[in-house]
């Protein structure tokens, strides 16, 4: 029996639903694939710059499907990155286990070892079998791609297609077209200041580590203002600690979220383009259809297929779109609501350390004969 495998969206269901077995067998030419994650978790050390943030919904995570109640047998974690040094290249690998319960597979547990390449591989297998299905997260790019002519041959019915654009999206995809240029306008706006604030935050905690020191050495000298200025020094040190601790939370927790949903926003900016092709595509036979009175026979059938695609492609985006939103809620209400915790911890240790501080120079104060005071 012929071995199926879930393309992964909540829209499977349908024609749609399932990518044949044999379409995983590797083309022979993916070795010319350089492959990256725009998540610094997923990528080569020489790919991208090394401050990019590691997001918890990269591919270094468990599948739960906790959404979907008849999937929660099926759990699949990818881990364990594994570096690969040889005489032409350097790569990593990822540990992909599988955990199951199915009838339908030979065993209820599996572990391979895959590179880059290979999920991005996946990725296009998915998106080709299921155009608006949401499929996140990788990138890629040809060491050495083919020739212009080459590239131009390729591409120019799909350049004709989007510049006449499409005539008659409905009403509900147009509303899923602007909703995901907002979005992805006010991700990257949040993305870009969070990750200069975070710069600050560094910069700042750089001058804090020199500022307690230096109220140290000067509290040597001071005999007079000795405990004062130590008490400063120790103020500073601890304050310098809890800004740690909140820069901490703020590359690992936040930062890592916003930056997943600025690869969203690029990739159902692709899903979107994928529909509108399939629909401009439609719109293109019909129209030759009408014009042309040679092979309509031929025309009627291809103006078929595509409705039954075109139709296959709307449904599907549907019910992925309002599992993504309803997972982006999720997400970014607890990514805010957790930093708005922090950020109230940190200050209230801050505060309590310089309360701690006064009260200390008050009693001080309060003991010193009434001569000693100002």
């Amino acid at each position: 029996m012929e071995e199926q495998l879930p393309a992964g969206g909540a829209g499977g269901d349908g024609p749609c639903a399932l990518l044949p077995a044999e379409a995983l067998a590797l083309d022979g030419d993916e070795d010319d694939l350089e492959v990256f994650s725009k998540d610094a978790s997923l990528m080569d050390m020489n790919s991208l710059s090394p401050t990019m943030p590691t997001s918890p919904l990269s591919m270094i995570n468990q599948v739960k499907f906790e959404d979907e109640p008849d999937l929660k047998d099926l759990f699949i974690t990818v881990d364990d990155p594994e570096s690969h040094v040889t005489t032409l290249e350097t790569f990593v690998t990822y540990r992909v286990a599988t955990q199951t319960s199915r009838g339908e597979f030979d065993s209820s547990e599996f572990e391979v070892r895959r590179r880059y390449q290979d999920f991005l591989w996946l990725k296009g297998r998915l998106e080709e079998a299921h155009p608006t299905l949401i499929v996140p997260e990788l990138s890629a790019h040809k060491k050495q791609g083919p020739g212009l002519l080459s590239k131009v041959g390729r591409t120019v019915r799909a350049a004709a297609l989007a510049l006449r654009g499409v005539r008659g999206r409905p009403e509900e995809f147009e509303a899923m077209s602007g909703f995901i240029e907002a979005f992805s306008q006010k991700m990257g706006l949040l993305d870009k200041v969070s990750q200069r604030i975070c710069k600050e935050e560094r910069e700042y905690v750089d001058e804090m580590k020199e500022l307690g020191p230096t109220h140290a050495l000067w509290a040597e000298l001071e005999d007079d203002l000795a405990d004062t200025l130590g008490g400063v020094a120790s103020c500073l040190d601890r304050c310098c600690q809890a800004t740690e601790r909140r820069l901490r939370g703020l590359a690992e927790a936040l930062l890592p979220v916003l930056h997943e949903y600025v690869l969203y926003g690029e990739m159902l900016t692709g899903v979107m383009k994928r529909r509108d092709h399939i629909q401009a595509e439609l719109e293109s036979k019909v129209e030759a259809l009408t014009y042309k009175k040679a092979d309509t026979e031929l025309l009627r059938e291809e103006v078929g297929k595509l409705e039954d695609k075109l139709e296959c492609a709307n449904t599907a985006l549907r019910a992925d779109w309002e599992r993504w939103r309803q997972s982006m809620r999720l997400d970014l209400t607890s990514a805010f609501a957790a930093s708005a915790e922090r950020n109230v911890r940190y200050y209230e240790q801050c505060l309590a350390t310089w309360e701690s501080f006064l009260a200390t120079q008050s009693d001080l104060y309060a003991k010193e004969p009434p001569e000693d005071k100002p």
